[in-house]
């Protein structure tokens, strides 16, 4: 059996769960999107649990070609790559007419008591995301006052998208998102005008 195989029931099954979300995604979804057969993904992945741990696996250790490079590519100041970061889920959600939702906060909120294995990617691909947030943060760290909790500053601003975009979403309007990532704009200025101000 190929890698290439492996790699495709992968990539079909992140598909389905981010369209579908896991509980309604079938094996025979999987089989069907990835052009295998069963001995072929059993050979791998005994079961479909099997397949969301090596989906979230893909996730977090792509996280940088996936996600954070193409937002910070042409974008050299730490603070404005954050806000980068944000514009590319709004660009999701205008290209999708505000369907798009994040795949992993999609998978959290429908896995209501994930299996420990589960449950601990879940979390470690938002502390990947949390993380390079708070080192983009911290690189611009004299920007803000002394004894600024960067690790929270990172995880308000990945509640805010989270939120942000579960609100565009379900209402279809991409204005819950821009004033969402507007208040955590203004929160940023409001804490770097004050230590300019000090």
């Amino acid at each position: 059996m190929s890698k290439d195989t492996r790699t495709r029931i992968i990539q079909a099954a992140m598909e389905l769960f981010w369209h579908k979300g896991y509980g309604s995604t079938s094996v025979a979804d999987i089989l069907s999107r990835s052009q295998v057969n069963s001995g072929s993904l059993y050979y791998f992945f005994p079961g479909k649990q099997d397949v969301l741990i090596a989906v979230l696996e893909t996730y977090r250790d792509g996280i940088g070609a996936m996600l954070l490079e193409p937002a910070w590519s042409t974008v050299d100041d730490p603070v404005e790559r954050v806000f980068s970061l944000l514009a590319s889920y709004r660009r999701a959600l205008v290209e999708s007419d505000c369907t798009y939702g994040c795949p992993i906060g999609s998978l959290a909120l429908e896995m209501h008591e994930p299996d420990p294995p589960v449950r601990a990617l879940l979390a470690g691909n938002f502390r990947a995301w949390a993380g390079a947030v708070e080192a983009q943060l911290r690189a611009a760290g004299d920007r803000f006052p002394t004894g600024t909790d960067f690790s929270a500053l990172a995880e308000l601003a990945l509640n805010v998208m989270e939120g942000a975009v579960m609100q565009a979403r379900t209402f279809r309007d991409i204005a819950h998102f821009d004033r969402s990532i507007a208040q955590l704009k203004a929160h940023f200025d409001a804490l770097t005008m004050t230590e300019r101000a000090a």
